[in-house]
């Protein structure tokens, strides 16, 4: 057995997966979360600390200008009682301008500042996005497709989507919004205090109050925001449900229930909808009205502490001034638990993917591929999705170079599995696979599936030209070798009456060709990569019987010279293999030509008689 072979797998679990983390879910351990990112971020710590630095200026020049402003107002105020008592205008203009400019400059400079802290956290936070994206898409191609059968397609993309954003916006905004709210916060208050302590805790009285109007509200709306959440999943369900079904709900005569069930869950959505976006326009006049009285009790008190000349006129301004600065960053940072539990929740999800266990490492050494000829041999397979369920028992199998081999059984028995297993999809638990005397894992995962050609029942082409669609897997072929693989493939003629010919430019589900013309572009393509062993996977079972004589004369010159795996469900087309395994729960329990087998009036005769009665 070769040495670098990895240690044999720990059967894995199938199943749907844990569903995808709904927004605002806690993380399941925030502070090991938060570590790791802090982690992943020092390569920019640099960045950080003059983001940190900027903002801090920049909230601290913003703050000092309502003082200044204050001072100014003052110095009016004097100017024009003098006026009134008629011993002049004493107002000092050189003062005011002097502190008119100084305002001036160090809003401007606050403003430099703020748009500098911005753009580098823009900028950073991009290229963190950046790299997260591109770990997770270096992370897939390395992760077994075990991993890939336990998730879904929907949930894996939303660590590299949705995930990555929650983290990004954070970065690029709240991050900046939270250090700014702070440094306002510890300001304004500072500010307010050096004005008069009597007013500032005034001001403050007023704020529980706003606190707990807020408290009670959005308790009451939260149940109709998370009934509004449900019903607008059901609605977008059923919306895509009869909209992708759309020809069976019309077959059917199911128009009529389908608006129905509609409409109950509008009204639901609707209803709920309606409820809390009342509960949530609420609060703004409320939190005003009680702002407002604050405002009146502190202008009451500054001008009876004015009067005493225990405070300035301009105080009263800048004191006003101050508490509608308070109250937002205030507010901004009663958020910033739901804000970092948000995107701890979304990076503890993006670092559980990338700490996965990935596939066993490749050998160093790879066995060569120049002679390679096709020979393939299984001994005593053992392979289990699971530990408790097994489903290749004791597999083996030699094969020939060149031979046509067929593999037929019910569903469930193991045939896909197979394949997989000899492509390496999945290590084995048991036996060894070999290809011409070398056993798999001696090969690198790329060098070995290079050696393979695959046309599946499902086909899969992407969004880009036929001609490209044709190339993929092999990028350095010419134009001519493509159009020389599309007539061996009996494709070239419908091709060229298309519209734009080889350049036509398929669209997202491939639905401007038929499915048979999209199986010959498949074999086409396997054509163009010259495989030295071809997997086929029932790749006529959905298309007419004349485009499935055109696809059987491409798939007779496909398998010309090369080792050939059929998976077949329809008997009749492998009257001709060299050898057919019939396989039932995992094991080989009939092997031979297709005389021998219905001969022998065993399971394989069964299986062909119950289709040719069916046929009948």
């Amino acid at each position: 057995m070769s040495e670098n072979r990895p240690p044999r797998r720990q059967a894995g679990g199938f199943g749907p997966g844990p569903m995808v983390m709904a927004g605002g879910q806690k993380a399941k351990d925030f502070k090991g979360t938060m570590k790791e990112l802090i982690n992943y971020m020092t390569a920019y710590k640099t960045s950080f600390i003059i983001v940190l630095i900027f903002a801090v200026f920049s909230s601290v020049f913003s703050i000092v200008g309502p003082k200044i402003l204050g001072k100014v107002t003052t110095k009016l105020f004097e100017g024009l009682i003098a006026y009134r008592l008629g011993t002049g205008l004493l107002t000092d203009f050189d003062y005011m301008r002097h502190f008119v400019l100084l305002l001036v400059t160090l809003y401007l400079i606050s403003s430099i500042f703020s748009y500098l802290q911005n753009f580098i956290m823009s900028d950073v936070s991009m290229k963190i996005t950046y790299q997260f994206r591109k770990d997770i898409s270096e992370k897939i191609n390395r992760m077994p497709l075990e991993y890939f059968d336990k998730k879904t397609h929907g949930e894996v993309l939303s660590r590299i989507t949705n995930d990555v954003d929650t983290v990004s916006q954070t970065l690029n905004q709240s991050l900046t919004q939270i250090i700014f709210s702070v440094t306002t916060v510890i300001g304004v208050l500072t500010m307010m205090l050096s004005i008069s302590w009597i007013m500032t805790l005034v001001a403050l009285l007023v704020m529980p109050a706003s606190s707990v109007i807020v408290i009670l509200v959005v308790k009451k709306s939260q149940q109709f925001y998370k009934t509004q959440q449900k019903y607008l999943g059901h609605i977008n369900g059923q919306i895509e449900e009869n909209y992708s079904g759309h020809n069976i709900v019309q077959v059917f005569n199911g128009e009529k229930n389908a608006i129905r069930k509609f409409k109950e869950l509008n009204e639901e959505l609707y209803d709920s909808a309606w409820k809390s976006q009342f509960l949530s326009s609420m609060m703004m006049p409320i939190i005003s009205f009680v702002g407002n009285i604050g405002y009146v009790a502190v202008c009451i008190l500054g001008g009876y502490l004015a009067v005493k000349r225990i405070i300035e006129v301009g105080d009263i301004q800048a004191f006003i001034q101050y508490m509608r600065s308070f109250t937002q960053p205030l507010a901004q940072l009663s958020n910033i638990s739901n804000i970092l539990q948000s995107t701890a929740a979304a990076a503890e999800r993006v670092f559980e993917f990338l700490n996965e266990k990935e596939a066993s490492p490749d050998p160093l050494d790879s066995a060569p591929l120049d002679q390679v000829s096709g020979h393939v041999e299984f001994k005593n397979v053992k392979f289990g999705y699971r530990e408790d369920k097994i489903v290749i028992n004791d597999f083996s199998a030699n094969i020939e170079p060149g031979q046509m081999i067929a593999i037929v059984g019910p569903t469930g028995a193991g045939k896909s599995t197979v394949v997989k297993l000899l492509m390496r999809f999945y290590d084995i638990n048991e036996g060894e696979i070999y290809i011409d005397g070398h056993e798999i894992y001696s090969f690198s995962r790329d060098d070995l599936r290079s050696l393979f050609g695959m046309v599946l029942q499902d086909t899969w082409l992407y969004n880009t030209s036929i001609l490209e669609n044709i190339r993929y897997g092999s990028f350095d072929k010419s134009d001519q070798q493509v159009f020389a693989a599309a007539k061996a493939a009996h494709c070239d003629e419908f091709i060229k009456a298309l519209p734009d010919g080889y350049h036509l430019v398929l669209n997202e589900e491939a639905s401007n060709i038929s499915q048979g013309q999209k199986q010959l572009l498949t074999i086409a393509r396997t054509i163009l990569a010259d495989p030295k062993i071809l997997i086929l996977d029932e790749a006529t079972s959905s298309v007419d019987t004349r485009t499935e004589l055109l696809i059987q004369k491409a798939m007779a010159n496909l398998m010309k010279n090369r080792t050939s795996f059929v998976i077949a469900h329809r008997l009749s087309t492998i009257r001709d293999a060299d050898l057919i395994l019939v396989m039932k729960d995992g094991d080989i329990i009939e092997q031979g030509k297709h005389e021998e087998l219905l001969a022998q009036s065993g399971f394989y005769a069964e299986l062909y008689q119950s289709q040719f009665s069916n046929c009948e």
